[in-house]
């Protein structure tokens, strides 16, 4: 009996207001309708553990490295226990942040020498010849009057959605810079447009990404 082939990994990024969760929910509704075996998950969080150390990141005050420490042992344990083995079993991950979130809140919010996460993603990512990173990434971007905007309207923000607006604009500046450089992974999504556009591209995108 032959193993199946390995899945595809899709993580989803974006500043807080970007309409992430909104997109998140309408890409995993049509990647199921396509017949595509699917698992969504999320970070940080996505296993037990994960979802405790979540609660910690997003409610309680610590030092930028034990943020970024607690970040990759989430990670850690999502990679061994969720996204690895669904890859294995051909099924697809769809993953509500991952990496390239915590480069943009934690080095590019924060702060975090660049040398100090590239060392972290090494160790938890590193397999063999290179690192288990998405196979595509989506950044969804809108300029930050309207993630402001959307945020004042929203439920009871968490930590990280109260910072103040300097460091959510080096966070979306953090998330640019990073799909510059890794431009043929990661696709910057405009969307600051009505949701019909956006999901018409979305469409677009994964008729030709299958």
């Amino acid at each position: 009996m032959t193993s199946p082939s390995r899945g595809r990994f899709i993580s989803v990024e974006g500043i807080d207001g970007a309409g992430k969760s909104t997109h998140l929910a309408w890409l995993n509704g049509f990647l199921q309708s396509k017949g595509i075996a699917l698992v969504q998950t999320r970070e940080p969080g996505g296993t037990e553990l994960g979802e405790k150390l979540r609660a910690l990141l997003l409610n309680d005050a610590m030092t930028l490295e034990t943020e970024a420490l607690l970040m990759f042992a989430s990670r850690a344990q999502h990679l061994s226990a969720v996204i690895e083995p669904a890859l294995a079993r051909g099924e697809w991950v769809l993953c509500d942040r991952f990496s390239d979130a915590t480069y943009a809140y934690q080095c590019g919010g924060r702060g975090l020498d660049t040398a100090k996460f590239a060392a972290l993603e090494h160790w938890v990512q590193s397999r063999g010849d290179g690192l288990i990173e998405p196979d595509l990434t989506l950044i969804f971007d809108v300029p930050l009057e309207v993630s402001q905007a959307r945020m004042a309207d929203s439920r009871v923000l968490d930590r990280f959605e109260r910072e103040q607006h300097d460091f959510h604009a080096r966070v979306r500046a953090a998330y640019l810079e990073r799909a510059v450089h890794n431009s043929a992974r990661i696709r910057v999504v405009n969307a600051n447009r009505s949701l019909a556009d956006i999901q018409a591209e979305l469409a677009e995108m994964f008729t030709d990404y299958e």
